[in-house]
């Protein structure tokens, strides 16, 4: 793999640590700034928002303007600066601020990975190697269990952001020394994001792709830890264990998923079954509780490995883009995928308040929430067996 491909493969582990590493701290904000479990929920469903939004203007500019400027100028204003903000925070407000702006700082990483492999190599090996990427970028998903509870306890959270945005700051003017901007396309083919929704096959993706997400990252970067908790008495030290499983899981999941299209020779029913047994595992966790920690543990991690089909959805979505829109194409996709995650954590928060007002038992509001993650997640899947399946 290129030199700039791997500094890009380490900023998207950055990109995964921010996205997680708040399910490890629910208990120390709660304690130093007042940050309940609803505003963490709100903070977190900033960055998947805000990453989200991104993606139109970020899509634009890897056609027009390439990956180099647009991962580097974003990832050192918003990922050292967001982080930056994270260790000044003294109340949940700020928290949010700053998980806004890390998300902005995120938005083009992965997009430009892929953005140079759907221009730089062959359509057929897409799949793996966005599953690549995102299986070594997903270090960043353990770094944000066990490791950042030992570094917590160590130097403090503010230390540990403060080393943070240092390290963003340093990655994002790597990539503006060494990212390779593709070649230019000849012609002049005009078009926007508009054309690509004019096309009737990516509505029949899209809304999976808007819910398919949802319940694994939601889960593994938020609720896993409040779940544990509540509902286990799991201490600190359980919780970073318990992430850290089930990141190992969806990291699994992903390398997993990566060459299942070629080997079976379709995209369509790989990730069908994969959501509708990631859904099953949700569903469980919602109808029958677990009487044991392991077995919520077990199904936890199962819903992470079955629920990481997205670079083959990305692959399904890349079949149907013209050359010249293949940016604007993948960050569509990503936005529908990363705001989906976005808006379902909001309404998640909203949910676990409600829910815990009824003060019906510990696992109450859990069960509520996994139920609703399983009930989107079918509904995509409904919209998404009209859609023409498509390998290469």
């Amino acid at each position: 793999m290129r030199a700039d491909l791997i500094l890009l493969t380490f900023a998207y582990v950055l990109s995964q640590f921010y996205r997680m590493f708040l399910a490890v701290l629910t208990e120390v904000l709660e304690r130093d700034i007042g940050a309940s479990a609803e505003a963490l929920a709100t903070a977190s469903g900033f960055w998947f928002l805000s990453f989200a939004l991104m993606q139109i203007p970020v899509g634009w500019a890897l056609d027009r303007v390439g990956p180099r400027l647009t991962a580097s100028v974003l990832l050192l204003i918003g990922g050292g600066g967001g982080a930056a903000v994270f260790a000044l925070a003294q109340s949940p407000a700020h928290v949010s601020a700053a998980m806004l702006l890390i998300g902005i700082g995120c938005s083009p990483v992965l997009m430009a990975s892929y953005y140079i492999f759907a221009r730089v190599y062959s359509p057929h090996v897409f799949a793996t190697l966005a599953a690549m990427l995102l299986g070594v970028g997903s270090l960043g998903n353990l770094a944000s269990a066990l490791p950042t509870t030992l570094a917590i306890e160590a130097i403090g959270w503010r230390a540990m952001m403060w080393g943070m945005a240092g390290v963003s700051a340093i990655t994002a003017l790597g990539l503006y020394a060494m990212v390779q901007d593709p070649e230019k396309l000849g012609g002049n083919e005009k078009g926007s994001v508009l054309d690509l929704l004019k096309m009737p096959a990516l509505w029949l993706i899209l809304p999976l792709a808007f819910f398919h997400y949802a319940p694994s990252a939601g889960l593994r970067g938020l609720w896993i830890g409040p779940y544990f908790t509540d509902v286990f008495a799991a201490d600190p030290e359980m919780v970073g264990n318990v992430t850290l499983i089930m990141g190992v899981a969806m990291i699994a999941g992903t390398f997993t998923y990566g060459p299942l299209d070629r080997i079976l020779g379709t995209r369509k029913w790989v990730i069908f079954a994969g959501s509708l047994i990631g859904a099953g595992c949700m569903a469980i966790l919602a109808m029958l509780p677990p009487s044991g920690v392991w077995t919520a543990v077990a199904i936890c991690a199962a819903a992470g490995f079955f629920g990481a089909s997205y670079p083959v959805l990305m692959a399904h979505g890349r079949s149907f883009y013209p050359p010249h829109l293949v940016g604007r194409g993948v960050t569509l996709m990503n936005l529908f995928a990363i705001g989906g995650v976005g808006v379902i954590q909001m309404v998640t928060g909203r949910l676990y308040t409600v829910a815990e007002a009824a003060e019906r038992g510990a696992a109450y509001p859990y069960q509520v929430l996994f139920g609703f993650f399983a009930v989107t997640v079918l509904a995509g899947l409904v919209i998404y067996l009209f859609c023409e399946d498509r390998v290469g």
